[in-house]
């Protein structure tokens, strides 16, 4: 019986993973704390995220000492490229939330309730297609069929980093036509324009990420990427870490996220201090 092959093509490093998995535990507890705090229950998904994260990088280190183990290879990449994906539905939910709250959503050119249905569906059906490559590429040694597979994987990487790219869009043509009017500048209710800045900051982080998966994936096994171990904490792991970081100051104990008829939620700015 031959001997089965590594999954990497290093040996993965026990401490880097073990490291990423402190973060991201110590990231799910504020996020946890801040949660229930102010009652923001639209941010699950964050919480959900990182605990992808974090096992993710249970996997990788558990990879060290069974490099051969499809399982754990299969479930650290999975887990991993899943835990973004968490994190974008939160992203998507919170512009609708600002739109309804500065009574700007007829500036969009999407609706606010169709919004997170249309890209968190839209980044599903990519990790299912993903996904579902990645089990056959990895129990599969057929070369033409797995050649196959990686061209879908890449597709799906390349059509979710287009869906994210559009979402951007979408924030920014929102934006640009709340500026434009003269009520904009009397929305007062909270600081709008800075929690728009930091959606922008973590859109782009995502989606360097993205581009960065896409290139991976171009590039193959025998690529710098994937021949090498850091390119994943320093594109994947450490960006992920710094979305997380900076959504976390989304749940403001001063902002007050209540939900109306069931569908709509309004975000507004707490100022019985200043009254």
């Amino acid at each position: 019986m031959a001997e089965e092959e590594p999954k990497y093509n290093y040996l993965p490093s026990t401490a880097a993973a073990g490291i990423f998995v402190a973060l991201f535990i110590v990231l799910f507890v504020i996020h946890l704390v801040r949660l229930i705090r102010t009652q923001t229950w639209f941010c699950i998904p964050f919480l959900i995220g990182a605990l992808l994260e974090a096992l993710g990088y249970v996997a990788r280190a558990l990879g060290r000492s069974n490099p051969t183990s499809t399982g754990l290879y299969v479930m650290q990449a999975l887990l991993i490229l899943l835990g973004p994906i968490f994190f974008a539905a939160s992203i998507y939910m919170f512009l609708g939330r600002i739109m309804i709250a500065t009574n700007s959503a007829s500036y969009s050119i999407i609706r606010p309730t169709r919004l997170t249905k249309l890209f968190v569906g839209g980044d599903v059906l990519c990790f299912l297609l993903q996904a579902g490559d990645a089990l056959i590429l990895a129990g599969g040694d057929d070369a033409s069929g797995a050649n196959v597979v990686k061209v879908v994987i890449l597709m799906g990487l390349g059509f979710q980093l287009v869906i994210f790219g559009f979402f951007l869009v979408v924030a920014g043509l929102w934006h640009t036509r709340l500026n434009a009017r003269k009520e904009g500048e009397s929305i007062e209710t909270f600081d709008w324009r800075r929690y728009m800045k930091m959606l922008y900051v973590v859109s782009l982080i995502i989606a360097f990420t993205n581009l960065f998966q896409v290139i991976q994936e171009a590039m193959g096994e025998d690529g710098y990427l994937l021949a090498h171990e850091w390119p994943i904490y320093a594109f994947d792991g450490a960006p992920m870490v710094v979305v997380l970081t900076i959504c976390s100051l989304w749940l403001d104990e001063k902002i007050e996220f209540e939900t109306k008829y069931g569908s709509s939620t309004s975000l507004q700015r707490d100022v019985s201090d200043t009254v």
